[in-house]
C-alpha cells in the first residue's frame, strides 16, 4: 500500500468521526434523503448539516442529485453497514469489559471521553 492510500483512508476515517455524520450514513442506508429531512433527523441547522454532507461527499461516501428545489443524498457504499456492525461489536466488547470490572457503562464512557480530550 502506498502513502496516498493511507491518506485516503485517513480522510474517510475523519469523515466518519462525528456522531451526526454517522447518523446521516445510517439513515441513508435505508433510502436517499433530502437535506431538509436530514436537517430534521440530525437536529441541527441546515448550514451545519450541509457541512457534514460536504465532508461525507468529499470522502466519497455519498453523492447528491438535485430534484426540483431539493438536493437528495444517497449512500455510495452500502458496505458501510458492515463497518457499523464491526463498530457495534467493539462497543459491546468495551461495555462488557467495563461491566466485568464492576464499572457502569456510563462511568466508563465518561472516563474514556475525559482521557481522549
Amino acid at each position: 500500500m502506498q502513502v496516498k492510500d493511507y491518506q485516503i483512508r485517513a480522510q474517510i476515517a475523519k469523515a466518519l468521526a462525528h456522531p451526526s455524520r454517522l447518523l446521516i450514513l445510517d439513515a441513508l442506508q435505508e433510502h436517499e434523503l433530502c437535506v431538509c429531512e436530514l436537517t430534521k433527523l440530525v437536529g441541527s441547522d441546515q448550514s451545519t448539516v450541509s457541512k457534514h454532507l460536504a465532508l461525507l461527499k468529499n470522502a466519497g461516501l455519498i453523492e447528491d442529485h438535485k430534484q426540483g428545489n431539493n438536493i437528495y443524498y444517497r449512500l455510495l457504499c452500502p458496505c458501510i453497514s458492515k463497518f457499523f456492525t464491526c463498530l457495534e461489536e467493539v462497543v459491546h466488547q468495551k461495555i462488557q469489559k467495563y461491566q466485568e470490572a464492576g464499572k457502569s457503562a456510563s462511568e466508563s464512557a465518561c472516563k474514556c471521553l475525559r482521557n481522549s480530550i
